[in-house]
């Protein structure tokens, strides 16, 4: 079957985490995606762990199915190149520094002219406006400007790094989910739309729970981090196995079936836990009751199967490397394994969108320009004389492609 993205090609220039994961994304869903790197070195994650062989695995997993071209933007050539490219493409992704795309020529009113059916989709850390858009910016650095890194942490406020990529994956998905839609505006309209998309945007909008409460207490609630547990009630939170933490959130409804799970009934008319904020109020005892029955049973795995036989919402806390192993998460094939032409079989995380006409595709991450010749002859009309003339001087960098 045709893929659903099938035919339509992408400008990827980006590099590191949330345009890559964005254009990762284009390409399993069957784009034909032209990484843009930037001579002489390339995309930066080229160089991140895990190496092995001088390849990374990083790499490898956030460019699979991408063509390869590196090329020196300050040479005019090049940029003519680029020109060329936007008019061919249907897509063009950044996350460049606001404003550098502008410097390059390719700024939206520019790729508008060239091709107004183009959808240019710019990803940054707090937009393309605001006062903060100039500064240099992360991941951790949205979470910190969005409130988000105040409520993760302990109960003195000492914030916590989160060693997932929440915001750059987040941004990653939320851009590609705007591409697919200005995408069907294009086809529909003939015209092209410019996408805006910002970390610090990502992480304020998870911010769902906190923040309309915040106003609307007019400053009465005021949302922070309480360590291992969640503010909005309780048991909500992380709590001490035999073996392991185990993850118990009990929302209202589930109050009884809780109480009956532990076989004290005798806790659901308990006016001390009439209700949630109660209970939040009552936090210390509830925590002492908790830990002290799982203490009680059996072990770690007899607990959690009372309370999901109870329908509690519950989990063990897993390792990474015990996730890897989970048959539900390698069913799922978001504990995928992949095969690269350097660091052969290993398992990466596969993607969280689902399509029931299409399974996974065999993609190959590029070597560095491994696609100059093709990408500047069949689709920037250069000669091969011109494409060897460019390397001989250092504008197109190319690797070796081992056999």
């Amino acid at each position: 079957m045709k893929r659903m993205l099938a035919g339509t090609r992408v400008l990827d220039i980006t590099e590191f985490a949330s345009g890559p994961a964005c254009t990762r994304l284009l390409a399993e869903m069957g784009a034909e995606v032209i990484k843009v790197e930037f001579a002489p070195d390339g995309d930066g994650s080229r160089e991140m762990p895990y190496l092995k062989n001088g390849r990374s695995g990083y790499f490898v997993q956030q460019n699979r199915g991408k063509k390869s071209l590196c090329l020196n933007p300050d040479d005019p050539r090049a940029r003519t190149a680029l020109v060329a490219l936007v008019q061919s493409c249907d897509v063009l992704v950044e996350n460049l520094a606001v404003g550098e795309m502008a410097r390059l020529g390719l700024g939206w009113d520019n790729v508008h002219d060239l091709n107004t059916k183009l959808v240019m989709c710019s990803i940054s850390t707090f937009g393309q406006n605001g006062p903060l858009s100039h500064l240099a910016g992360s991941d951790e650095v949205a979470a910190a400007y969005s409130g988000a890194s105040s409520v993760t942490g302990t109960e003195d406020g000492d914030p916590v790094l989160a060693q997932a990529a929440f915001g750059d994956v987040g941004a990653g998905v939320s851009a590609a989910g705007s591409i697919g839609y200005a995408l069907l505006h294009a086809e529909h309209t003939g015209q092209g739309q410019y996408l805006d998309i910002a970390l610090v945007d990502v992480y304020y909008e998870a911010q769902s729970l906190c923040s309309q409460a915040l106003t609307l207490g007019d400053g009465s609630f005021m949302p922070r981090a309480l360590g291992s547990h969640h503010y909005v009630g309780a048991p909500c939170g992380f709590f001490q196995g035999k073996e392991r933490s185990i993850i118990i959130m009990v929302m209202d409804r589930l109050w009884p079936d809780f109480c009956n799970a532990l076989g004290r009934a005798d806790l659901i008319h308990e006016p001390r836990f009439g209700s949630m904020v109660l209970r939040a109020e009552n936090r210390a005892e509830l925590i002492e009751i908790t830990e002290a029955w799982i203490q009680s049973q059996v072990s770690d795995e007899d607990a959690i199967q009372k309370l999901q036989d109870a329908r509690v919402t519950c989990a063990p806390v897993l390792t990474v490397a015990q996730a890897a192993a989970l048959t539900h998460l390698i069913e799922r094939g978001v504990a995928q394994k992949v095969n690269d032409r350097v660091l052969g079989e290993f398992t990466i995380p596969g993607i969280s969108y689902r399509f029931s006409g299409f399974g996974r595709l065999e993609l190959q991450a590029p070597f560095l320009g491994e696609h100059n010749d093709e990408v500047l002859t069949d689709l920037a009309g250069l000669s091969p004389q011109q494409v060897r003339a460019m390397s001989a001087d250092g504008t197109l960098i190319a690797e070796d492609v081992p056999d």
